[in-house]
């Protein structure tokens, strides 16, 4: 940040007195001229070399600018025909001097570490470069904007500093120059900035250009930014003039980080090369969602019009990516910013503002079959072990357990290389490859990249996080193969900011393992060969210390974990680590005395030989998971006595790691096998598998939805696309498959192999149909003699056709299963040396056969029944012999044949006549490789394409041999050619990081398109299944797939791998079936009994029985057919104990061709439901974490006898939902804070509150008659049920208690005749229920199958309510049977024109009208007694959380932060006219814009006024007719760290961790002023003692955690001083008794003093130095007392137990130590909680008495005598104290214990008394200086107390 007269900008000729020369200097011919353009006097610099005329600033190298401002401006014109240069010499944070330079004398980009030069290139019209590096003759003037901190972060990977010298060399002329932090745009004015209220700077009006009346700046300048913000941050600047024949480039470096472009003016964003182009005409409609800008280019226009607000189109977030290697060109009408791409992805952003700009994706990735690629170590468990995170290739997958699903996180281009997840899944970071490797980081829960940045390691091996995700460190090695261990910062990227390197070490040991503690992120350890170290992170210096290993210096180590704790459990700073070895050791580590406590040798069962080798281990609560090389996962006690259990794999364990639940353990293999063991069940489940080499062909079966791929790993797989499951495992130990096909109508596949074998199988018999090898056959031709290229059935079936890399061809018959040889050509296929799949081909009627061949530049086609030769096509002409590569017929006609070719053409022949249709030319698209297949497919983007039979639209798939897969549209390919280049319509959706070895449409590729088709893509080991955006996302398939296998000699067949498990299936598949709704849409009873799936059958070979004996491993019984899904896993098996017997292979020979398979082995036991993510909906409550313990059960006092009484709250629990009530008729309010209930006057403000939740309180609600008050608090660690307090308001007291949900309730609400109330649980609960309020009697009880986002009863029937959730609204109607009451169950789902939206709100209007609000910002109208949806419109951008709605009004909120009021008075006529309803009567009447997402709302009857909550904590009283908000209640949002108070008591001070200064007025608790100060906390805060002067200069003084202090003026309400006399975060704070100096103590243990009125730091006390300061007091004393000088006495007190206290005088500067102080400290640190802080103070009444509470070997309170040098009483207290204070009024002591609970203590009678409020740890105890209240804090919550003893 600039300094203050840096601030906001700075005028650099001024300043420095350019003019008169003497702080600068001027060479040569420097002359001041008028310019007309500018209207104003400016500066010339000319001659012939640049080196002897120049101006330069300072006047010698030897002196300094010292300007601060992150951008330097540059307002200047170069000379026509003439070269200028530019020189800055930058210094760095380090003092290191940089050298850049920009120049049109330069041909090419130059750096080295001290110098950066930046070409400056003029590029012409003409064809060849004839004015190459001049200015062009109309060169304009230009605003040059300079990001200083970005050019050395960028290139030179250093902090900026400051900016020490300039110099301007000629040819050009200046008019200023100028610095600033602030980021100006030239082209927007003041006024219309203000006007249209933009996010925009306007340029100071001494730096802006003189603009005509009427008339653009862009029209007559030109404003560069350099570097240009782009995704891909490139060194190229093109400024082209389309007024003349030039352009101006700044050349490119290759591979920089993405960061943030933000363009000033209308221009055209395109990915194209440098052309030029016309003025757009058009403006481009807003942006839509993020999409993948194509590498063919795709421009957004904007006319003069277009709102500037509108025009950031990229930022650092690369959620989308492009690999380019085109031009960017930012285009206006006279000149064009073009940026030259690097070849690294660009990232591209959508500010939702246009629309458009890129286009809408044909293809999106759905499913990926695949695991590992570079690494297969790398899975890790999401915090709730719902879901599993692991790598395939360049893609991270989420794969869901329950359901299957997978969650993409897309943007690397090489492999990922190391995964870490934080501990609360909110960031995810990744590494790939690719050296230098780059790290990116993640937001988990939305999948949004939130940084990129560059590793300073040539490649990174292992990543981990602290357990609050703030630290991330790595490991890997540089260029020179050295370790290198680097510590980021990651704490303010969830906030927008910056990943800091704090610290990078280089080592000479091995380290093979890096874990950050979870408990103390300053602690981290590692191991590798022969070492194992502790590392320590202190400041920005990480240094590590070994471990002494003794005799077992010499293992090698492979991996750590450190013990797990409970969380309600403190443990060492560092627990237990556990080191593994791969010679079968597990070493526990001590390290508090950094030595070996005990070591395990580990053997395997009943062999006494050498140890296994571990790979991985994982350890839990109490047990520790090992992964070996032998392929076993054990799992082992933590004493390591026996093996609990034993799963076998098929290859050596990779990875291990334990579920948070430490019920399950997450395994991988380096055979590319992930799965995990369910430890309670003894069952493994396969989650993902894959190929261990590249796969070479594929094929798919589109009526049983299968996959077959091969692979160079000798194997054939067969997979079910709906499942992701392996079916089939085929081996061959000696040829590799190479070709595979299915027959179109059997149920049989044909693969080829390397030796020219063909074989066809029968999934049916899983035997061999027939065999064709190369060897000459007795009663038929021989076959081929080399590899298979290509297999091909026609689709009648009827014909087989292969070719093999010898230009052999094939033709067998497939009228019956012996598929004989009927014709063999030879010599008429290309033989090619690197064969490629796709040259034959079939037309859709069977009757043709095209291929490559018999030459690479002919195609030729056949009669596929006679192999008769009808035509042949040559490819190639006179002037350039080109190749064909992939041939296939047309989807549309099929006469037409589509023909790739060398050079990245596509040809569509006639197929008769041989004539060509047309030709597409791909080369203007970028960097294009050969085309090696086509896939006919079908798009739905293209509106101009042709359709086919089944009324799609048609299209073809061409990949090239890069990354990227691209979908063109017919008619696209036909306007290619004839319109312009940049209209070729492609799709470029990147992962993918090998070339794309095959592409495949879901059925025979030359069937006719079905509506169910997917794109099935492959490159190296992985495949990826895209489907058609015609195809629904949301369908599953139910059944029990057929698990079998078959083989051939010598194959070996392994049995069917198992996918991601089945999700429970809630209702019949007859019923979802019927109804066309996906299953979660269907409605569910309150009681279903399931019945056995129709389409069920047991494995073959069974009776359809199952046992229930213990060795099979059954142990309960069959409650469902879905239990009966979840078949075994793969090869697993799992054992009960070392030498039991458990789950065996077994197999069977019949013949010569034998077929290897597992039983089907059924579990039956009883599979308890998995609990659901948390919904996207921000409506769902989550309680925030507490660090307390379970609280104790407290003696109240008696009645009358209290000390307390509480007398107001401070806050408003925005965490809650729906959690405050208002009726204006009767004025009742009430809302929560924490676990209270506050019921205020809002005309008194007086308060009351209601006791007894033992958690913090999720919701509301208010009986219509207003006599009865619901709330419902989450179950917490000593309740397992939820409470719901029925409240009596009239008698203010809890008349009936009732619980039924058993996480939290989302939901609550009243009948119309308030008889019934209605429950709803949150999304693990799953549950509603229905309340009788007469009898408080639990009436039904329902389990819902998916998670509601709200209920309401209808106001017009109590026997009626509706429930909203995702895709459906749910209907419940109460059936009353006697005394018997039921709920009947009805759903509707949304209507289609809302898409994939979630409902998540409702409220009644009109009679019959229900409103819905959705997760997309749509409202939509029901009329609930015809149960449809007749009207939608777009309410907002954002999810609506609430709606409200009485009378023609409706009130919408939503997480946008805004609340809107709509005009529906005309809906309830719109039911009546169904379909043709329009939203255009329904408008919107005023809008507010609130402080946080909308949560809460209550509104009179005529929705004038009402009160409004939101999530930053704040009630707001609504008035729509004023169209204002005024704040009723706030608080703080985030913890309060201190609370002082003025001396008359008139006001109180409290500071938080976001970095506010609050001051509220004593009497009423409201808010005075705020000061805030973002991106830091405040963490102390001080009042300016009653002697520092007149009452209205009272101040206050907050320390940061950035090491500042600032003092406030509170009768100013300003910021008077702000100074930085510490390094580290100030941790306490106070005034001397005068008020003229600042004592603060930081966290490094040092104290400052300071004087504000100068404004300086004089001494500085290191005592305490290593710890922390927690309390720093100053009193008052007199002269000569306790026997020192000096009329001040104060103490310092560290966390380290340590006590020192002072005396001094400090306006003679004198300080002198009276006494030290040091309490002993328990040699084990054994607690639960926190642990408690060290307190001091000195005693009110005795100012000679020090009391003290900490962490000692008692829980007590001591009182130190400074006259008597020793403890003269203690006071015992029930636990450790978290704060204290004493009451300057009476003998009374407030102590806060991390309980929640707080205890005042009379010191003279020696009595305690007890509270409880709070709902956290109650860290904070202040009484007031007169001592009559006493404020108490617990995180954000603040309770003030009337202290009422005298």
């Amino acid at each position: 940040m600039a300094e203050a007269w840096q601030h906001p900008f700075l005028n650099v000729f001024r300043y420095f007195r350019v003019n008169e020369w003497k702080r600068s200097s001027k060479e040569g011919d420097v002359a001041v001229v008028m310019d007309k353009t500018l209207k104003g006097s400016v500066y010339l610099i000319r001659g012939s070399v640049s080196a002897n005329n120049y101006l330069q600033l300072p006047r010698t190298s030897t002196q300094s600018l010292g300007l601060t401002g992150r951008y330097l401006y540059v307002l200047f014109r170069p000379l026509p025909a003439k070269r200028f240069v530019i020189h800055l010499d930058v210094t760095t944070q380090d003092s290191q001097v940089i050298r850049v330079s920009f120049s049109n004398f330069f041909k090419e980009f130059k750096s080295s570490a001290t110098w950066l030069q930046f070409p400056f290139v003029f590029e012409t019209r003409t064809p060849r470069r004839v004015l190459a590096g001049m200015a062009p003759p109309g060169a304009c003037w230009t605003f040059l904007q300079l990001d200083l901190h970005d050019i050395l972060l960028i290139y030179l990977s250093r902090c900026y500093g400051h900016l020490k010298s300039v110099k301007l060399c000629a040819n050009l002329l200046v008019k200023n120059l100028y610095t600033s932090d602030l980021n100006f745009d030239p082209g927007i004015t003041v006024s219309k900035a203000q006007g249209a209220k933009l996010p925009i700077i306007p340029v100071p009006r001494e730096m802006a250009f003189p603009v005509p009346k009427g008339e653009s700046w862009h029209d007559h300048y030109i404003h560069i930014r350099f570097p240009s913000d782009s995704p891909q941050a490139t060194s190229e600047l093109v400024w082209t003039n389309s007024s003349s024949p030039a352009a101006v480039i700044l050349e490119s470096v290759p591979q920089l980080p993405a960061h943030q472009v933000t363009l000033s003016k209308p221009l055209q964003y395109r990915m194209s090369p440098a052309i030029q182009m016309p003025r757009p005409q058009t403006s481009c409609p807003a942006l839509s969602a993020p999409r993948v800008l194509s590498e063919a280019s795709q421009s957004c226009q904007h006319s003069e019009g277009s709102c500037p607000a509108d025009l950031s189109v990229c930022s650092r977030d690369s959620s989308a990516w492009v690999e380019a290697s085109a031009v960017h060109t930012v285009v206006r009408d006279s000149q064009r910013l073009t940026h030259k791409s690097t070849g690294m992805p660009v990232a591209l952003e959508d500010t939702g503002s246009h629309k458009h700009f890129l286009p809408d994706p044909v293809l999106r990735l759905k499913r990926i079959i695949g695991f590992g690629g570079h690494s297969t170590k790398w899975a890790l468990w999401t915090k709730d072990g719902a879901a599993v995170v692991y790598p395939c290739h360049a893609v991270i997958v989420v794969l869901h357990i329950s359901t299957g699903e997978q969650r993409f996180f897309l943007g690397h281009t090489d492999k990922v290389s190391a995964l870490a997840l934080d501990r609360n899944s909110l960031l995810l970071a990744s590494a790939q490859v690719q050296p230098p490797s780059v790290v990116r980081l993640w937001d988990f829960p939305s999948g949004r990249c939130l940084s990129l940045f560059r590793s300073p390691m040539y490649a990174v091996c292992s990543l981990s996080f602290s357990s609050s995700g703030a630290l991330l460190c790595g490991v890997g090695r540089d260029h020179q193969g050295r370790t290198v261990v680097v510590a980021w910062g990651t704490e303010q990227v969830s906030l927008g900011g910056e990943v800091v390197a704090l610290s990078k070490v280089h080592a000479d040991f091995d380290v093979q393992t890096f874990r950050v503690s979870l408990l103390d992120e300053t602690r981290m350890a590692s191991c590798g060969q022969g070492s194992i170290r502790l590392w320590r992170l202190r400041g920005r210096t990480l240094r590590s210390c070994p471990v002494d290993l003794g005799e077992h210096c010499g293992l090698e180590f492979s991996d750590l974990a450190f013990a797990q704790a409970l969380d309600s459990c403190q443990v060492p700073s560092i627990p237990t680590l556990y080191v593994c070895s791969r010679n079968g050791h597990i070493l526990e580590v001590d390290p508090q005395r950094m030595a070996v406590r005990c070591t395990h040798h580990l053997l395997p069962t009943g062999d006494p030989g050498p140890g296994i080798t571990i790979n991985s281990l994982s350890v839990s609560l109490t047990a520790c998971a090992v992964g070996c090389e032998d392929g076993y996962l054990r799992l082992w006690p933590l004493d390591f006595s026996s093996v609990l259990l034993e799963a076998e794999h098929e290859g050596p364990i990779s990875s291990v790691c334990i579920s948070p639940n430490g019920l399950c353990v997450l395994s991988t293999t380096s055979s590319s096998h992930l799965g995990f063991l369910d430890i309670p069940s003894r069952e493994y489940t396969v989650l993902a598998c894959s190929h261990m080499a590249p796969v070479l062909a594929l094929s798919t079966e589109q009526s049983r939805g299968q996959l077959a791929t091969v692979s160079m790993d000798h194997t054939v797989r067969i997979w079910d696309l709906a499942t992701l499951r392996q079916l089939y495992d085929f081996t061959s130990c000696d040829e590799a498959p190479c070709a595979i096909t299915f027959h179109p109508t059997w149920p049989a596949v044909f693969c080829g192999f390397r030796r020219g074998a063909i074989r066809a199988f029968s999934l049916e018999s899983t035997g061999v149909l027939v065999e064709h090898t190369c060897v000459p056959q007795p009663k038929g031709p021989w076959c081929h003699q080399g590899a298979i290229i290509d297999l091909l059935v026609t689709p009648d079936g009827n014909f087989l056709f292969s070719s093999c890399c010898q230009g052999s061809l094939v033709q067998y018959s497939c009228s019956n299963s012996q598929c004989h040889v009927l014709r063999v050509a030879a010599n008429v296929v290309f033989q090619d040396a690197q064969p490629h799949p796709n040259t034959l081909a079939v037309s859709r009627d069977s009757r043709l056969l095209a291929f490559v061949g018999p030459s690479k530049c002919t195609v030729t086609v056949m009669d596929s029944a006679s192999l008769n030769e009808l035509l042949r096509v040559s490819i190639g002409t006179l002037d350039s012999l080109d190749s064909a590569v992939a041939i296939c017929f047309g989807p549309t006609s099929p006469g037409h044949l589509l023909v790739s070719t060398s050079s990245n053409k596509v040809m569509v022949l006639d197929a008769v006549s041989g004539r060509t249709v047309r030709e597409v030319s791909l080369g203007t698209v970028g960097h294009w490789h050969v085309l090696p297949s086509l896939c006919s497919c079908s798009s739905s983007s293209c509106g101009g394409c042709s359709y086919t039979e089944e009324g799609r639209p048609a299209g073809y798939l061409l990949p090239t041999t890069g990354c990227i897969p691209r979908m063109f549209c017919c008619s696209c390919l036909v306007s290619a050619l004839w319109l312009a280049p940049p209209l070729l319509s492609t799709r470029m959706p990147l992962f993918c990081w090998r070339p794309l070895t095959g592409l495949l449409r879901s059925g025979n590729t030359q069937h006719s398109l079905t509506p169910a088709a997917r794109c099935t893509s492959v490159t190296q080991s992985l495949c990826m299944l895209w489907p058609s955006p015609l195809t629904s996302s949301r369908s599953s398939v139910w059944g029990m797939p057929s698990s079998c296998g078959m083989s051939w000699p010598p194959l070996r067949v392994t049995k069917a791998f198992q996918g991601p498990p089945q999700p429970m299936m809630p209702l019949e598949d007859v019923t979802s079936q019927a109804r066309g709704l996906p299953l979660q849409q269907i409605s569910m009873p309150s009681h279903i009994s399931t019945q056995p799936d129709p389409h069920f059958r047991p494995p073959e070979g069974t009776d359809g029985t199952f046992s229930a004996s213990e060795e099979e491993g059954c142990c309960g019984e069959i409650h469902s057919p879905t239990e009966l899904l979840k078949s075994p896993g793969p090869p697993v098996f799992v054992e009960k104990e070392p030498s039991g017997a458990g789950d065996k292979a077994w197999g069977a020979a019949s013949s010569s061709w034998q077929y290897h398979g597992h039983p089907s082995t059924w579990s039956t036991r009883e599979i308890k439901a998995q609990i659901p993510t948390r919904p996207d909906s921000y409506k769902h409550f989550t309680a925030r974490y507490k660090a307390f313990m379970q609280a104790k059960n407290i003696s109240c006092p008696p009645a009358g006898g209290e000390q307390l009484r509480l007398k107001t709250v401070v806050g408003y629990s925005g965490n809650g939902r729906a959690n405050m009530v208002w009726r204006p008729d009767t004025g009742f309010f009430a809302y929560t804070c924490g676990r209270l209930v506050v019921v205020e006057d809002l005309h008194s403000g007086a308060q009351q509150h209601w006791l007894g939740h033992p958690e913090e309180i999720s919701t509301l609600a208010l009986s219509h008659n207003a006599q009865v008050l619901a709330s419902a608090s989450c179950c917490g660690s000593d309740a397992a049920l939820c409470q719901i307090r029925l409240w009596d308001v009239p008698g203010c007291l809890c008349q009936q208690l009732i619980s039924h949900h058993d996480s939290a309730v989302q939901a609550l609400a009243f009948s119309p005749d308030d008889t019934f109330l209605v429950t709803l649980g949150d999304y693990r609960d799953l549950t509603l229920a229905l309340w009788s309020m007469a009898t408080y009697e639990l009436v039904s009880a329902n389990r819902l199958p998916e998670p509601m986002h709200g209920v309401a009863f209808n106001p017009w029937d109590a026997g009626e309510l509706i429930c909203v959730g995702p895709g459906a609204i749910t209907f419940w109607f109460l059936q009353q049977h006697g005394a018997d009451i039921s709920l009947q169950v009805h759903q509707e789902p949304v209507p289609e024109e809302m898409g994939l939206a979630e409902l998540t709100s409702l409220c009644y209007g009109a009679a019959r009208l229900l409103y819905c609000g959705s997760s997309t910002g749509q409202v939509c109208v029901w009329d609930t007694g015809a149960g449809r949806c007749f009207l939608v419109w777009e309410a907002d951008d954002g999810e609506i959380g609430l709606l409200v709605c009485s009378g023609s009004r409706l009130v919408s909120g939503s997480n946008t932060r805004r609340l809107r009021l709509w005009a529906v008075g005309a809906v309830p006529e719109l039911q009546y006219k169904g379909s043709s309803a329009r939203s255009t009567s329904v408008f919107m009447e005023r809008e507010l814009t609130l402080d946080g997402a909308i949560v809460s709302a209550s509104f009179d009857s005529g929705m004038d006024m009402g009160v409004v909550g939101t999530t930053a904590g704040t009630l707001w009283y609504i008035s729509w007719t004023e169209g204002t908000s005024t704040r009723l209640i706030s608080g703080h949002r985030s913890k309060v760290n201190e609370v002082v108070f003025s001396p008359d008591e008139s006001y109180c001070a409290t500071c938080g961790e976001d970095g506010s200064v609050r001051v509220w007025s004593l009497a009423s608790m409201e808010l005075v002023v705020q000061f805030q100060v973002l991106n830091q906390s405040c963490l102390c805060l001080a009042w300016s003692p009653p002697s520092c002067g007149h009452p209205e200069q009272q101040q206050v003084v907050a320390g940061y955690s950035d090491g500042t202090l600032r003092v406030f003026s509170i009768s100013r309400t300003a910021m008077e001083l702000k100074m930085h006399p510490h390094r580290s975060a100030l941790t306490a704070i106070a005034f001397s008794t005068d008020g003229q100096t600042i004592l603060s103590g930081d966290k490094d243990g040092l104290v400052a003093v300071s004087r504000p009125r100068v404004g300086m730091t004089f001494r500085v006390l290191r005592d305490h130095q290593g710890a922390p300061i927690s309390v720093i007091q100053s009193t008052y004393k007199e002269y000569v007392d306790l026997g020192v000088e000096g009329e001040d006495l104060w103490l310092a007190v560290s966390e380290d137990q340590r006590v020192s206290v002072w005396a001094s005088n400090w306006p003679e500067n004198h300080c002198k130590l009276l006494d030290w102080l040091s309490f002993p400290v328990p040699a084990a640190l054994e607690t639960s909680g926190l642990l408690p802080p060290s307190l001091a103070t000195f005693c009110p009444w005795d100012l000679a008495l020090l009391v003290y509470v900490g962490f000692g070997t008692h829980e007590e309170v001591a009182f130190y005598s400074l006259r008597q040098k020793q403890v003269v009483e203690k006071i015992m207290l029930p636990s450790c104290a978290m704060s204290l204070s004493l009451s300057p009024g009476a003998h009374l002591m407030a102590v806060g214990f991390s309980e929640c609970t707080l205890s005042m203590v009379d010191c003279t009678l020696g009595t305690t008394q007890e509270f409880a409020g709070h709902d956290d740890v109650v860290h904070l105890c202040r009484f007031t200086p007169s001592g009559r209240l006493l404020f108490t804090v617990a995180h954000s919550e603040i309770l003030v107390w009337e202290v009422l003893s005298p």
